[in-house]
C-alpha cells in the first residue's frame, strides 16, 4: 500500500468533507458492502476511453473501493453531470499506463502506486 493508513483516516475525516463542501471534486457515490448506507468519496476521476480510471492512492483494500467491487457498481458526479458506472476491476500500472490519457499527470513514483480501479460508463 503506498500510502499509510493512518494517513487516509485523516483524509477521510479533514480533506474529504472539505473537498465535497467545495464542490471542485468529482463524487463518487457507493453503497457501504456491510452497511447498506451510501456513502459519497471525493476522488480523482480520469476520463478514459468507455469510462473512467481512478488512481488507488492506498491499494485496493480501501473501504471505498472494496464497496464498490462488491456492489459492481457505482455514481460518479462529475463537471455537474452524474454518471453510472459498472464493471469495476482493480488493474495494474503498465495497464493504466497505456490507458490513461498522456495529458494526465501520472502519480509521482515515489508513491508506488501499483493498482488503479477502472470501470465503464453504464449502458
Amino acid at each position: 500500500m503506498p500510502m499509510p493508513r493512518w494517513w487516509g483516516r485523516v483524509n477521510k475525516r479533514v480533506f474529504n468533507p472539505r473537498a465535497l463542501a467545495s464542490g471542485k471534486w468529482p463524487v463518487l457515490s457507493h453503497t457501504g458492502r456491510v452497511s447498506g448506507v451510501t456513502h459519497r468519496t471525493p476522488l480523482d476521476a480520469h476520463p478514459i476511453e468507455g469510462g473512467y480510471l481512478f488512481v488507488l492512492v492506498y491499494g485496493s483494500r480501501s473501504d471505498w473501493v472494496r464497496n464498490v467491487l462488491a456492489a459492481g457498481s457505482a455514481r460518479l458526479r462529475v463537471d455537474g453531470t452524474e454518471v453510472e458506472l459498472t464493471a469495476p476491476r482493480v488493474i495494474g500500472r503498465e495497464e493504466a499506463a497505456r490507458i490513461l490519457p498522456t495529458d494526465v499527470t501520472r502519480p509521482p513514483a515515489v508513491l508506488r502506486i501499483t493498482e488503479f480501479l477502472r470501470m465503464d460508463r453504464a449502458g
